[in-house]
């Protein structure tokens, strides 16, 4: 059977040549693949930092083919004022912005017997971070009456509790905080999505499972693959095809979607 003249082949759908693509905590564990995802399917990418040296650094790393100069850009997602001027000056220097990945975090290593309420509250100012990056970038989109695709990072722990016994005498890994924080992002993002989805911005969720860091120790490791269906741990090219799914036409028809990447962690 013939496929329709105007129907996308899969190469084309998820094609982000043309496309500017912003990432914040791009020098994180995940936020490296993510980058280089968006970089390698033709994006122009715009890595942050809060040190703009490292964000300078961060988007000459990235692969670029086609010649689009990736650039780097000093932003702190916790900070309204730094937010708006990383994107004013992503603007000056690439003139629109057309994917945006929320995967800064500004992590807390303290649980719930030890927690202070201002350590808490900042913890869930990552969320409020995300909400007003997410404006921004939908009101630019909608002033350039363009799409937008918004991508939230979640977490498996936005879903379910954490097993006391894979952190217990390790690691506080797994805070109170930051169970409430990701809880919150997922449901932020289904709200959006249903608000924004007239002016052709999707928002979306990408949640990992347990994609713990190379420095974790190896007992931990061993009690997160004891729990996980898989039983191993996720590798961070792992993540790159979902954030392609989310981000490019690919998924135009996806919004308020919380896509899990979890090696089926959640699926107990």
């Amino acid at each position: 059977m013939n496929s329709p003249s105007n129907e996308p082949t899969v190469q084309q759908a998820f094609d982000l040549s043309g496309k500017v693509a912003l990432v914040t905590g791009a020098g994180g564990y995940l936020g490296g693949a993510i980058s280089r995802a968006l970089a390698e399917a033709g994006a122009r990418v715009i890595a942050t930092s809060r040190d703009e040296s490292r964000a300078e650094a961060l988007a000459r790393e990235l692969t670029d083919p086609h010649g689009v100069g990736h650039i780097g850009i000093a932003l702190d997602h916790l900070s309204a004022e730094s937010i708006n001027r990383g994107i004013e000056l992503s603007l000056q220097r690439t003139g629109q912005i057309d994917v945006v990945v929320n995967n800064g975090h500004d992590p807390l290593g303290k649980d719930w017997s030890e927690v202070t309420a201002e350590q808490f509250s900042r913890q869930l100012a990552n969320a409020t971070g995300y909400f007003l990056l997410a404006r921004c970038v939908r009101n630019h989109a909608v002033e350039r009456e363009a799409p937008a695709s918004i991508i939230m990072i979640g977490s498996m722990y936005g879903l379910v509790a954490s097993y006391p016994d894979v952190y217990e005498e390790l690691s506080p890994a797994s805070p109170a905080a930051y169970q409430a924080l990701k809880g919150g992002v997922i449901q932020l993002t289904r709200h959006l999505a249903v608000y924004w989805a007239r002016d052709r911005v999707r928002v979306n969720c990408l949640s990992p499972g347990p994609f713990p860091q190379p420095q974790v120790s190896q007992k931990l490791v061993g009690r997160i693959e004891a729990k996980s269906p898989m039983q191993r741990i996720g590798k961070p090219h792992e993540i790159k095809g979902a954030v392609l799914l989310l981000a490019s036409d690919a998924g135009s028809y996806i919004t308020g979607h919380n896509l899990v990447v979890d090696g089926g962690w959640t699926a107990w």
